[in-house]
């Protein structure tokens, strides 16, 4: 499964380089050669090739939102001077600074507009000092019950994120996706505090770096008490991309062996699961920027590939090719298995459920 779809570090917007919050790795090249880096596996003869030139790639990589955080570009002559990714770790931080800074600003308001959330808002945002203590904080305050005191999960969370330290920034990651992709989404502040599909997406953060600390009790629990207070079942040994919205998220279960790439957006009632009590690498594989609809199960250990769409309500058992549409139980692709019909944008970015019904059925109620 390729991981430079969406995760690729650098996007090349008007003749000035950008960085990816996706990815820690150095390397500059035009946008030609980013489509071409997408593709680097040996063709397969049975397969149809793919036309990455006509991709619209730019376009819906980097959404222009009013309020999205800004990040200043980096030139070319500092990224080649830089060494051991310095430069990038600092750019990394001010965009998490900047984040941070902008949810106190919008928890600020909220509170001057409705004075009865000021406690709410100072113990969780305006007294804290950082990102990291905020979001060990609330995510404690929400798993804790009469056994779990919120105190000694509070310390365990904020442990992990400093001995992590790369986390947070895939929390900003996750932060910026359901600002862009969600317009329930009102603030920065408003998604941290109350979408429970990030919070639990942030807890499946901490716990999966418990189980590869082989602190697997530890992880199990935090599991448990997130599918308890969310309704979303991950287990903390799959691994997530940055970049993610779970929307809703109620009912969202990720089996052990899953793996999903960075810019995912996967709605309600979705199921990455077995096909049965086999044991080992057993669970489906996701590649970057896919887009899955509400009430999907993809089953058993198969790719969808990057940038494809799995229609809602499908039942997935075979592997999805890149940027195809896959509908109905058993899932079927838009435009037939020998010529599909491709997407030239994003799913996953455009969350674009319906595009392309037509070309499935003459007849669509």
């Amino acid at each position: 499964m390729s991981t430079n779809f969406l995760g690729s570090p650098f996007l090349l917007q008007k003749n000035v380089l950008t960085i990816s919050p996706c990815n820690n790795k150095l390397s500059i090249f035009t946008i030609k050669s980013c489509f071409q880096s997408s593709r680097t596996k040996t063709p397969n003869p049975n397969k149809p090739q793919i036309d990455d030139h006509v991709y619209n790639y730019t376009k819906y990589c980097r959404p222009n939102f009013a309020d999205h955080i800004s990040q200043t570009p980096i030139s070319e002559k500092e990224l080649k001077n830089t060494k051991n990714g310095g430069i990038l770790k600092d750019f990394e931080k001010r965009g998490v600074l900047d984040m941070w800074l902008k949810m106190q600003d919008e928890a600020r308001f909220d509170v001057e507009q409705e004075p009865i959330l000021e406690n709410y808002y100072k113990k969780s945002i305006l007294t804290q000092d950082c990102i990291e203590s905020a979001l060990a904080c609330h995510l404690s305050l929400k798993l804790s019950n009469s056994s779990l005191p919120s105190d000694a999960l509070c310390d365990l969370f904020m442990g992990v994120l400093i001995e992590n330290q790369e986390l947070i920034f895939d929390v900003t990651a996750d932060l910026r996706a359901v600002k862009e992709r969600d317009p329930a989404c009102v603030s920065y502040v408003h998604c941290f505090l109350n979408f429970k599909g990030f919070l639990a997406c942030q807890a499946h953060r901490i716990a999966h770096r418990l189980w590869s600390k082989d602190r697997k009790i530890l992880a199990l629990v935090i599991q448990n008490r997130v599918c308890e207070v969310f309704a979303v079942d991950i287990h903390p040994g799959a691994k997530i991309g940055c970049g993610i919205l779970l929307d809703h998220a109620t009912g969202v279960v990720i089996g052990e062996t899953a793996v999903i790439g960075c810019n995912v957006s996967i709605l309600h009632n979705v199921t990455l699961g077995g096909t049965g009590k086999v044991c080992g690498d057993r669970h489906p594989k996701i590649g970057d920027g896919v887009l899955i609809g509400a009430g999907t199960c993809v089953l058993g250990n198969v790719i969808i590939e990057d940038g494809a769409k799995i229609g809602a309500g499908s039942v997935v058992l075979m592997e999805v090719p890149a940027r195809t549409t896959a509908v109905g139980n058993p899932a079927r692709l838009i435009g037939g298995k020998e010529n599909p019909i491709k997407l030239d944008k994003i799913p996953s970015l455009t969350m674009d459920h319906t595009s392309h019904m037509s070309d499935w059925s003459d007849y669509v109620i």
